[in-house]
């Protein structure tokens, strides 16, 4: 089964975007390769927010990858490029764990879309680079209301330049999840 992994930049406060979800906060390390991280993926599930804040419709030109957009609102018939996930979404994402394939899938972003599929026994990773700055508010980590989602650390890497830290967590599935 193909993992599905959060990868994200977080403040040290816990948030991945500001208040009106600025990302100008996240330094990119020079020893940071990030042509081997995209490498690791041929799929990216995105929510609404951060598809649209990033650029929308551009997102699903990179050749090899397909993207997932979790939206109620967004309709597919506006999007060429890439696959609006509606209502369907737990069937979808099982589906696409299911195929064959050895690249993993990067859950890319929203809070809340990470704590949709983590309740849902989804995630297997949490992979977070923690950005040395503080916001003071924004987007956390994890939308609010959650449920406790077990991790176990799995390993970490400092990036001494920027003073960056990732740290690596498998998933605890609990048996009441999905």
């Amino acid at each position: 089964m193909r993992r599905i992994r959060y990868c994200v930049a977080m403040s040290l406060d816990g948030y991945i975007a500001g208040p009106n979800g600025e990302a100008d906060w996240i330094v990119i390390d020079p020893d940071y390769d990030f042509a081997e991280l995209y490498g690791e993926f041929d799929t990216y599930l995105v929510g609404r927010k951060t598809f649209e804040s990033t650029g929308g419709q551009d997102q699903g030109s990179m050749r090899g990858v397909r993207t997932f957009v979790f939206s109620r609102t967004l309709q597919q018939s506006d999007y060429n490029n890439v696959t609006i996930v509606g209502d369907d979404w737990k069937d979808v994402v099982q589906s696409l764990r299911e195929e064959d394939g050895k690249k993993d899938i990067w859950l890319f972003g929203g809070g809340s879309l990470f704590r949709s599929l983590a309740e849902a026994g989804l995630v297997d990773t949490v992979e977070v680079a923690v950005i040395p700055t503080i916001l003071g508010g924004g987007i956390p980590l994890v939308a609010e209301p959650s449920s406790r989602i077990g991790l176990r650390f799995e390993g970490h890497y400092v990036y001494k330049e920027t003073g960056t830290v990732s740290l690596i967590y498998s998933v605890v599935h609990s048996p009441e999840a999905s």
